[in-house]
């Protein structure tokens, strides 16, 4: 399992990457919150542990970008022992909180608890939409044509982008969720972005790209996913 671990602390971060490794998980390490999400996005970790208090970008803007995509389980690990951080924290979308100093048992315990969840459920579901065919396990997309089943390749930005939706279906999806989610807080208002792969992803997904039934924009906002059958 792979973990990725943000705090601003060195010393936190390789008093856990020593643990962790010697418990046989796979650490990833990030020390401020515009490192988490590139990490996040480029190497798709299994769990996350997320310190609130970083710099550049706070802890809870980390896991509202998140979210934006992937359902992996996120522990919070911070110092604010506050019932209203604990309780913001929550709502953004974290799993678990645990408060700083912690018992590494303790640690332990909650990460395990979080593996036997993500073991319970699909993280990865097959969907459908309309005669488009989406595997994001296998990462595979087909089509069904009067000549049999075709093949339908994404790009790996384009795969990004789909799943984002594919995780919150029927959910309007904002246009600063998806660019921060994909191209980082820096791109958060190119959303020249976002138009040309929307108009990419209607030509290999809609049967009428000019008429989409599926890949809906919702002006000025941003898009939602409609008509998604599992």
């Amino acid at each position: 399992m792979r973990i990725l671990i943000a705090d601003d602390d060195p010393q936190i971060l390789r008093a856990l990457r020593i643990t962790l490794t010697a418990k046989g998980y796979e650490i990833l390490t990030a020390a401020d919150g515009v490192q988490a999400i590139s990490a996040a996005i480029e190497e798709h970790p299994d769990l996350f542990l997320i310190d609130l208090g970083m710099p550049k970008l706070d802890g809870i803007d980390v896991i509202h970008s998140i979210r934006g995509w992937s359902q992996a389980p996120i522990l919070v690990v911070s110092g604010r022992a506050g019932a209203a951080d604990k309780v913001e924290a929550l709502d953004a979308g974290a799993d678990d909180y645990i408060t700083k100093p912690f018992a590494i048992e303790e640690l332990l315990a909650r990460i395990r608890a979080l593996t036997r969840r993500v073991a319970q459920e699909d993280p990865s579901p097959v969907v459908r939409l309309g005669g488009v065919t989406i595997d994001l396990a296998a990462h595979s997309v087909t089509r069904e044509t009067p000549d049999g089943i075709k093949q339908i390749r994404l790009t790996p930005t384009e795969w990004q982008f789909i799943e984002i939706l594919i995780r919150n279906a029927g959910k309007l999806v904002t246009r600063q969720t998806i660019l921060t989610s994909i191209w980082g807080t820096e791109h958060a208002e190119d959303t020249g972005y976002l138009r040309l792969y929307v108009s990419q992803l209607r030509r290999k997904l809609e049967a009428d790209p000019a008429n989409p039934v599926h890949l809906l924009t919702e002006p000025g906002m941003g898009y939602r996913l409609e008509g998604v059958a599992v």
